[in-house]
């Protein structure tokens, strides 16, 4: 009799606990907030359509597209785009010229519309609902059954918008956003349309605010670790539960608390043997923030961090986690090449991976706010960040620029960039500005302290910089010296003097070298030069040529090398990109840069190699240039550099030897390059042989004559992508002899074909001066070379490319795409 009724005791507890369960499950699936992504079901139209944001508008016979989105990637190129007759005062410039490929010679000037249908049947009473914009370019305007929920000004910069009160729930609502694109707005490419992710939020009344959670780290010891989360909340008789857990997933602390300070909780929560977060183990966290009412469950937030220490001070420069370490970094402009500016998580990937390789360890987002996609692998693929805000104060530097909004915009803007991203370790310094004509004068002072106090207010835990051109009127007005960190944009033979007259004791090369050139492409005879043109608007591949503004990288690597106050440069820029195609902004057709270590369709130049000769400390570099294709150069002096982390090498051609080269001091070149300036062309095989400190050979690279054309070659990045319609497999054409040998000078015609479970995408190959569609499945060679861009879809299956030339033996490849 005990027995059962102890039974009946113990299957009525586990029935109250299946309940409690039930229940607790119940609350928890909806107290979730969840994001809906919209990418799918959108419709776009280019021009202005008066009657575009009302709900019964016929958008029949529009074009259906997913966002994100760049409207003008497609072209066609066209000089009268934008054409500019101006005077660019920061490269030196003295009067107007004509400029044509300024913006990228892509048709992104004019209105456009993107119309979608939202319903949310499943909406209830006491939640509310967010619509959120990485960014849009620009000034968009956001329509809710035609009526105006909101708008920005700001093209570059994330904001969200409260749309509770105007959405008609369980029906169907026409969210319609407009875009104006103003001629002389941008000094490169800036895109068009909705380039980065539009996301709903739907979450209950009583909340975590929208990028309210603020996570610090202000004390670290190999122990532990004191995590500080400042929690913004709207809620009365809240408990608020933050746990920490680590990369596997297991608890590493957590608090809980009822006390709020105004509408904020603060919490501090002890991490025991923390791992840190460095370029060379980015280690994560995620705080995962659960808001009770009572013992109902409101909210939860996931926020990913890192736990690290940063300093800068004049007796060691720059440290971090304790370490002294410079800024191997890097400028990106937010164009991914042949995507246009819509982002894509695979390109940006596929960026810093290659940067990874050369052995960069820092990202400057020039001249604008990053995405929070480029963030967040930043964070996991190990990058410092400078994240930058503006090109222009109050002052404009193009006619219908980001000054037309400073006075009432700046604020507001920075403030949604800090708490956007505040939370990514990554960062660890932000820009306010590059090259503000506001360097000059009384006010620019007053612009520059405004601008970083709100910065200081919103994230005391970062330093601010401006990368300044006009050092001289800096330092006699104060500008620099108000700065956290001085950032010089070039003015090398000005860094010991900026040193001496700046009191913070270090300074910063925001930007450096504005080295031009052209893949595989070689100039004879080779010399060091300053705004270098050819008739073909190409630049040469010996890396010896600059702009007259700035100087070769060999000139910042002696600065990084020899000055301990210097902490760091970015280069610009890591790849080329669309727009801005000095040497040749006077000159038609030329469309894109030639600043880049990479070229437009990521591929690396010569001048990787010498980068990476320098950075990548951990595997060895070896790399000879030019080609070896020079016929109708019998004979003639045809120089070879070498670019290498040995300290010699013996050069052979055709198996004879051309002597042995050391690095030296004598010059800033013989100090970082390997230089044979006299080799006589003739066919066959160059071979350079490194030598170790002993003089024993180490390392052997070589570039043969090729003979005829003959098969084409593909070698993806990745023979495996993801089937969610929007990965992408990046592969390389080339073009070898016979024998295998690379041909690098083919510039024949290509078609593409892919089947399966994905589409072709798009094609670049790397050419400022190319025309061509990068949206066509046909290009040609340049160099040799091009870059081939695979889709998936929405399957599982193969994916087959077949590239096809006149005289060529096929190329194929078979990829997977995957769930």
């Amino acid at each position: 009799m005990k027995k059962n009724n102890f039974s009946k005791s113990l299957s009525i507890k586990k029935i109250i606990f299946v309940l409690l369960l039930i229940n607790q499950t119940y609350l928890i699936a909806n107290a979730q907030r969840k994001e809906i992504l919209l990418d799918e079901g959108w419709k776009f139209s280019k021009g202005n359509f008066a009657n575009a944001a009302k709900s019964d508008f016929d958008d029949s016979k529009w074009q259906k597209v997913s966002v994100p989105h760049d409207w003008a990637i497609s072209g066609p190129f066209d000089k009268e785009i934008d054409k500019q007759v101006t005077t660019i005062v920061q490269n030196g410039e003295t009067k107007p010229t004509e400029k044509t490929g300024r913006t990228g010679a892509l048709p992104y000037i004019g209105d456009g519309w993107y119309r979608k249908i939202i319903q949310l049947d499943d909406l209830q009473k006491g939640q509310k609902v967010l619509l959120q914009i990485d960014g849009a370019m620009s000034e968009p305007k956001i329509y809710l059954n035609g009526t105006l929920v909101g708008e920005w000004n700001y093209g570059y910069n994330y904001f969200y918008i409260d749309i509770t009160n105007h959405l008609l729930k369980g029906k169907k609502n026409i969210l319609a956003i407009h875009l104006s694109n103003r001629a002389k707005s941008s000094r490169w490419y800036p895109g068009a349309g909705l380039y980065r992710n539009v996301h709903l939020i739907i979450k209950d009344e009583v909340n975590i605010d929208q990028w309210g959670v603020s996570i610090t780290t202000p004390s670290i010891t190999a122990d532990f670790a004191k995590v500080n989360i400042k929690t913004k909340l709207n809620a009365k008789n809240m408990r608020l539960i933050t746990q920490i857990v680590n990369s596997n997933g297991e608890q590493a602390g957590a608090d809980t608390t009822s006390s709020m300070f105004g509408n904020e909780t603060d919490q501090n929560i002890r991490v025991k043997n923390p791992k840190l977060w460095s370029p060379e183990n980015p280690n994560l966290y995620t705080a995962i923030s659960k808001l009770y009412q009572g013992n109902v469950l409101k909210d939860v937030v996931k926020t990913k961090f890192g736990i690290r220490d940063i300093k800068y001070s004049a007796a060691t420069g720059f440290s971090l986690n304790g370490v002294v370490r410079k800024f191997k970094g890097v400028c990106l402009h937010h164009d991914l090449g042949p995507l246009g500016t819509a982002i894509n998580t695979a390109a940006l990937r596929r960026q810093l991976v290659i940067l990874k390789d050369m052995g960069c360890n820092a990202i400057r987002s020039s001249h604008n706010m990053p995405s929070p996609e480029q963030l967040a692998l930043c964070d996991e693929l190990g990058f410092m960040f400078l994240a930058e805000s503006f090109d222009e104060w109050a002052k404009p530097k193009v006619e219908n620029g980001y000054h037309l909004f400073f006075d009432t915009d700046a604020e507001k803007d920075i403030v949604n960039l800090v708490k956007a991203t505040k939370n990514h370790p990554c960062i660890v310094m932000w820009s306010s500005g590059n090259e503000v004509p506001d360097q000059f004068g009384a006010e620019g002072v007053k612009r520059a302290k405004r601008l970083q106090d709100i910065f200081h207010r919103e994230d005391p835990t970062r330093p601010v910089t401006v990368g300044m051109d006009q050092v001289k009127a800096t330092m006699q007005s104060g500008f620099g010296a108000l700065l956290d960190v001085p950032g010089l944009n070039y003015r090398v033979h000005l860094y010991e003097e900026a040193n001496k007259a700046f009191p913070q004791g270090f300074i910063l090369g925001s930007e450096t070298a504005s080295t031009v050139s052209s893949r595989g492409i070689y100039k004879f005879p080779v010399v060091k030069a300053a705004e270098k043109k050819y008739d073909d608007f190409q630049t040469s591949s010996y890396d010896m040529e600059y702009c007259s503004w700035s100087n070769l990288p060999d000139d910042d690597f002696v600065m990084q090398d020899d000055k301990p106050w210097v902490i760091g440069e970015f280069v610009w820029t890591g790849f080329d990109y669309l727009g801005e195609p000095t040497p040749y902004d006077e000159s038609w057709p030329s469309r894109s840069s030639y600043f880049g270590i990479s070229d437009l369709a990521g591929l690396p130049k010569d001048r990787f190699y010498l980068y990476r000769s320098r950075w990548n400390t951990e595997k060895p570099t070896l790399h000879i240039l030019p080609h070896w294709n020079w016929e109708g150069r019998e004979g003639q002096t045809t120089p070879v550099f070498v670019y290498t982390n040995y300290d010699s090498a013996e050069l052979f051609l055709n198996g004879k030897s051309l002597g042995i080269r050391r690095k030296d001091k004598s010059s800033n070149q013989n100090r970082y390059r390997l230089m044979w300036m006299d080799v006589k062309y003739e066919p066959g095989v160059l071979t350079v042989v490194a030598l170790d400190k002993n003089g024993k050979p180490a390392a052997n690279e070589q570039v043969v004559t090729a003979g005829k054309p003959y098969k084409i070659i593909l070698s993806p990045d990745r023979k495996e992508i993801t089937a969610d319609g929007k990965d992408l497999s990046f592969v390389t054409v080339s073009v070898v002899d016979k024998n295998g040998n690379p041909c690098p000078t083919v510039t024949t015609d290509l078609n593409f074909e892919v089947t399966g479970a994905g589409s072709f995408k798009a094609v670049c190959n790397g050419d400022a001066t190319s025309l061509a569609s990068f949206e066509k499945p046909t290009m040609r060679l340049f160099s040799g070379k091009l870059v081939v861009l695979v889709q998936s879809k929405k399957e599982d299956g193969k994916i087959e490319l077949k590239v096809k030339g006149k005289s060529l033996v096929e190329g194929k490849i078979s990829l997977s795409a995957i769930k």
